[in-house]
């Protein structure tokens, strides 16, 4: 079963930056349509942008213009650049499959406060 590892999150103030990592095992990163997702505390996972293989994007609404999702095939690694961060961006970021997400990582905690 793939499994991810995301990292770059931190502590930022409103109108800050941050750009996340995620890492996929296994032989099939390549072919996998991708999606980064956020959990603020108490909510359900909330789809924020997604990429196909061939490197296709969508984004939420509320991140569009702010927010690229970008992916290197040759490392497994899924990117959110993140922009103009604001305090509702705040939660725990996860990538996962587009569709039928498997396991979740760890995620890592994007808090924008002043």
């Amino acid at each position: 079963q793939v499994q991810f590892v995301e990292s770059g999150g931190g502590l930022v103030q409103p109108g800050g930056s941050l750009k996340l990592s995620c890492v996929g095992s296994g032989t099939g990163f390549s072919t996998y349509l991708m999606g980064w997702y956020r959990q603020a505390p108490g909510k359900q996972h909330e789809l924020v942008a997604s990429i196909s293989p061939g490197g296709n994007t969508n984004f939420g609404g509320s991140v569009k213009d702010r927010f690229t999702i970008s992916r290197d095939n040759a490392k497994n690694t899924l990117y959110l650049q993140m922009n103009d961060l604001k305090p509702e961006d705040t939660g725990v970021y996860y990538c996962n499959l587009r569709h039928n997400p498997t396991t979740w990582g760890p995620g890592t905690q994007v808090t924008v406060s002043s």
